[in-house]
């Protein structure tokens, strides 16, 4: 029990002062091949130098690997960093935001229709260690991973619900790919459905429907305009059958009208009541 309390401080103190690699992880033979290495580096070191300092950019880390082992949990950089000859290898990993463009897939929706769904998906590579570490090709792997998973997405729903849906289905994506490269290292920051493409046959029968259904609505709007119009009409009748006269005053309105727009010949009816108060014309 004393021992395991007191191996803390004996890693702390025979910790290394150049890269914090302690005496456990190395070893015996670590430690004398490490000395081996400082003193070729020692006895070259107007040469040696330049070939041991290696400049890390700021949107780099570099994962250092001592005799086989990562050298620490965290990549080193950005700025200058020591790598001591014949022993250590260094891999550079890139934190940049990568941009992978999904091919069109060939999806069998719900609804059993062959649709191509091409996308797009915005990573990160947030932990440099678990990159390199965990998988071989992070960026083939992520990449592979984001086809199943929009094909796996995508014959889940229906051709009018991708249609409509593609953010929730972009969201739905990009929380799938998230959990799933966690292990990698990887954040998924954004996921976008850029086309969907289906058979021009198919095509066609929507284009048929959508006009059939405009014509439907346009025949529904139109016999709605007729009713409110023969109400109008009826209210309308109503109100000259009260005063005889407000007929004459129509009849005398519509003339004006049709005088202001344009010469033309006039056919003016006449109702026979009015000949019948004037010359005694009988009906």
């Amino acid at each position: 029990f004393s021992w395991k309390r007191q191996e803390p401080r004996l890693l702390q103190a025979s910790s290394s002062p150049f890269l914090g690699i302690s005496s456990k992880r190395l070893g015996i033979c670590g430690w004398i091949l490490f000395l081996l290495s400082f003193l070729l580096m020692i006895i070259t070191f107007p040469v040696s130098i330049w070939m041991c300092l290696k400049i890390i950019k700021e949107y780099e880390r570099a994962v250092v690997f001592r005799l086989g082992r990562i050298q620490a949990d965290k990549a080193k950089g950005p700025g200058l960093i020591l790598v001591l000859p014949c022993i250590d290898v260094f891999v550079k990993v890139d934190l940049r935001t990568i941009t992978c463009n999904i091919p069109p897939q060939e999806i069998l929706t719900r609804d059993s229709v062959t649709t191509q769904v091409d996308g797009v998906v915005y990573y990160r590579i947030h932990s440099a260690v678990s990159a390199v570490a965990n998988v071989n090709d992070v960026h083939q792997a992520t990449f592979l991973l984001a086809q199943t998973t929009l094909r796996n997405v995508l014959g889940t729903q229906t051709l009018s619900q991708i249609l409509a849906g593609r953010e929730e289905i972009a969201h739905s994506i990009q929380t799938l790919l998230d959990d799933a490269t966690e292990l990698w290292g990887i954040r998924v920051a954004r996921v976008e459905i850029k086309d969907v493409r289906i058979p021009v046959q198919l095509q066609r029968s929507m284009a048929a429907e959508a006009e059939a259904t405009r014509e439907a609505r346009a025949r529904v709007l139109a016999a709605e305009g007729e009713m409110n119009a023969s109400k109008s009409l009826k209210s309308a009748s109503m109100v000259l059958a009260e005063s005889p006269i407000a007929l004459q005053l129509r009849y005398l309105q519509t003339l004006t009208t049709v005088a202001t727009e344009k010469n033309s010949t006039i056919v003016f009816p006449l109702p026979m009541n009015i000949l019948e108060g004037i010359g005694g014309v009988s009906y």
